[in-house]
């Protein structure tokens, strides 16, 4: 008597656990939907929040996320300093890149010129002072078979020339340094603008408030101020 109630009693046993444990599998198995039926009730709770806020007078837009690349600027710095031009390029400014190119080009032009006519006129010069006659300076007409008494041009001017060209040929490099920084710089503050909202949508609109007192409908006069970001 006592072996069959004990058997009877786990067989029940048994029995009840394997059903709760379909029951449990059940509700795991009913859980992704149950979520998702949970997920569209918060939306439509969401929009109809939404819908009395607007009607308040508040609206929504939606906001759009754009990824911002914080090696950008750096790139571009690098790039325009190993070759002007380059970080525009790289920043999609194609414009500024003959613009650079022109800048550095003249300038580098403007050393050039200055630099040959001042070794011309140094060499000229040294010679004078070493007592020679033989300067392309001392003739400027050597083809017309006459020998001047005195150089075409003087001593002092030599100096003088030579001075003048030392100036501007200094100037022209220190011109092209400071072209050369400032495109390092326009192509990493560029870089740096280029993530920044620029949107044309930015703008204040004011418009007239009216609401009306749900106790005693007594009107309110005011103004709306909209500032778009």
């Amino acid at each position: 008597m006592t072996r069959n109630l004990l058997i009877g009693l786990l067989l029940a046993w048994g029995s009840f656990g394997a059903s709760a444990q379909e029951t449990d599998s059940t509700a795991l198995q009913a859980s992704p939907e149950a979520q998702r039926a949970n997920d569209s009730l918060q939306r439509q709770d969401e929009q109809a929040v939404q819908r009395q806020m607007a009607e308040g007078g508040v609206r929504f837009e939606q906001v759009e996320k754009r990824e911002i690349n914080p090696l950008a600027p750096s790139k571009a710095a690098f790039y325009s300093a190993v070759l002007p031009g380059l970080g525009q390029i790289y920043n999609r400014r194609y414009w500024k890149a003959p613009i650079v190119w022109a800048a550095i080009g003249t300038g580098t032009y403007v050393y050039i010129y200055n630099d040959d006519l001042y070794d011309r006129f140094r060499t000229a010069f040294k010679r004078r002072l070493a007592g020679f006659t033989d300067d392309e300076f001392y003739d400027l007409n050597p083809n017309d078979d006459i020998t001047p008494a005195t150089p075409d041009l003087s001593d002092e001017a030599l100096q003088d020339a030579q001075e003048r060209y030392q100036r501007d040929r200094d100037l022209a490099l220190l011109i092209t340094i400071g072209l050369y920084a400032l495109n390092i710089i326009d192509a990493n503050v560029d870089a740096h603008l280029k993530q920044y909202n620029v949107d044309e949508d930015l703008s204040m609109e004011v418009q007239p408030y009216l609401e009306n007192n749900p106790i005693d409908g007594s009107p309110h006069y005011g103004l709306a101020v909209n500032i778009k970001f």
